[in-house]
């Protein structure tokens, strides 16, 4: 599985992007490569073997299906298209400019709506293809000092499973991962109350699992063929589990975190 095909992949400029490019590579497939930093894109295809880079901001909705066309006719089809790319967040809600919930909202759900409304129907006719989601923990559970990014993260997979109920039939499988904490610069690029980057990151992001490992994992259960996979540990892992057993033991817990001085300790770190 994986030689030959050609798969695209948004946000793949760095961290888990960046790792699924190199481990689709490293199974022969041909890689289409989208972010906005040009200079790391291009850094990354330099490893990836044949590439496609196609640099554009995933809100500019506009130049998607021009964007997806080309992407398509590149080998002549896609067999698969990573919805990666995404911004977090840091503040809370009382705290948080409404302009910061609509950049987030645009970039993590509807920036990844928007491509796979653009490449759905060409899969359909082709008799079928991949589409992975990078959800997150956060899209299972809502956590604090994140309402912006646990809202788009919580549609990102309602959405992509309503499109895998609607076309598994026809041959489209739709993988939905959630990932806890990856070591990347999610924290350090995550915004907080008034629009601006963090700036730093977070212990637990630190001591996160590898970008790598977290690759080399999703692309196993893609080929099992996996719908949806926590890919996560500990006290995140837990997290989830106890959202599905006991709802309200998870909303007591996240509360008391607040109680607790959760969000202060995350600022006074700042």
């Amino acid at each position: 599985m994986f030689e030959n095909e050609c798969w695209w992949i948004t946000g793949a400029s760095s961290g888990i992007g960046a790792a699924l490019a190199r481990a689709l590579a490293a199974r022969g497939a041909h890689l289409i490569l989208s972010g906005r930093n040009v200079e790391a894109l291009d850094a990354v295809a330099r490893e990836c073997g044949e590439t496609l880079t196609l640099p554009f901001e995933v809100t500019d909705f506009a130049k998607i299906p021009a964007l997806a066309e080309r992407a398509w006719g590149w080998k002549g089809r896609l067999h698969g298209l990573v919805n990666n790319a995404g911004i977090s967040q840091r503040s809370l809600a009382v705290e948080t400019a409404f302009a910061v919930y609509q950049q987030i909202v645009a970039v993590d759900l509807m920036a990844p709506i928007a491509l796979t409304q653009a490449v759905l129907p060409k899969m359909v006719q082709a008799g079928g293809g991949r589409i992975v989601a990078i959800s997150s923990v956060a899209g299972l559970v809502g956590a604090p000092l994140r309402s912006a990014y646990n809202a788009a993260k919580h549609g990102l997979i309602g959405y992509h499973d309503s499109v895998r109920a609607e076309n598994e039939h026809l041959g489209v499988q739709v993988h939905v991962f959630a990932p806890g904490s990856v070591k990347t610069n999610v924290s350090r690029n995550a915004l907080v109350a008034d629009g601006s980057s963090r700036g730093m990151s977070d212990a637990a992001i630190e001591n996160g699992v590898s970008s790598g490992d977290t690759a080399d994992a999703m692309l196993a259960a893609i080929s099992a063929g996996t719908r949806e996979l926590v890919l996560a540990t500990g006290f995140e892992h837990e997290l989830v589990m106890l959202r599905r057993r006991d709802p309200e033991a998870l909303f007591e817990q996240m509360s008391g975190l607040v109680r607790a001085g959760y969000a202060q300790a995350m600022n006074d770190a700042e």
